[in-house]
């Protein structure tokens, strides 16, 4: 079973100027909403999370529901022998994390998870869900925190892309 969390920063407050409005994507993706997020696997009861505080949040869902599809690109899908491979990498470190789909199955490493550490591992199905749920509540908390940001043409875009499956 897979869980995706985030807690928001302290440290790294958004500018209160901020018009969520008319933010671009820029912003939206790389200077607002900072904070750490989790990829849980609660049935192994081990996890993958940052613990910077600068983390974008609203980016990495983002970035997290372009990988699963990036993933889904081989016509024959499950049945695919041929490993497919993805990264995410965090703009301001140079750690990453490492997605590799094979015969359904997504395997996930972090660059600052100890070598030693077997890949946390998910079904494409169950990621491509959970990865989609994870940005719709995450919007949804952010829109409760944050006037305007409902009325942003880039979210409505954005929940428009990867609507809940």
């Amino acid at each position: 079973m897979i869980e995706l969390g985030y807690s928001l920063s302290h440290r790294f407050p958004d500018p209160p100027q901020t018009d969520y409005r008319s933010a671009p994507v820029q912003a939206l993706r790389h200077d607002l909403f900072c904070g750490d997020v989790y990829l849980a696997d609660t049935a192994a009861d081990r996890e993958l999370s940052t613990a910077w505080g600068w983390l974008p949040v609203l980016d990495f869902a983002w970035a997290l529901c372009d990988i699963v599809e990036l993933l889904d690109r081989d016509p024959r899908g499950s049945r695919s022998a041929t490993p497919v491979h993805a990264e995410l990498d965090f703009t301001e470190s140079t750690d990453r994390l490492r997605f590799e789909r094979r015969f359904g199955w997504v395997d996930i490493t972090a660059d600052w998870a100890p070598a030693t550490e077997p890949p946390l591992n998910f079904s494409h199905t169950a990621l491509r869900r959970e990865a989609r749920d994870f940005l719709h509540d995450l919007i949804a908390d952010l829109v409760d925190l944050h006037d305007g940001l409902a009325d942003n043409p880039a979210i409505w875009n954005l929940q428009a892309r990867f609507p809940r499956v």
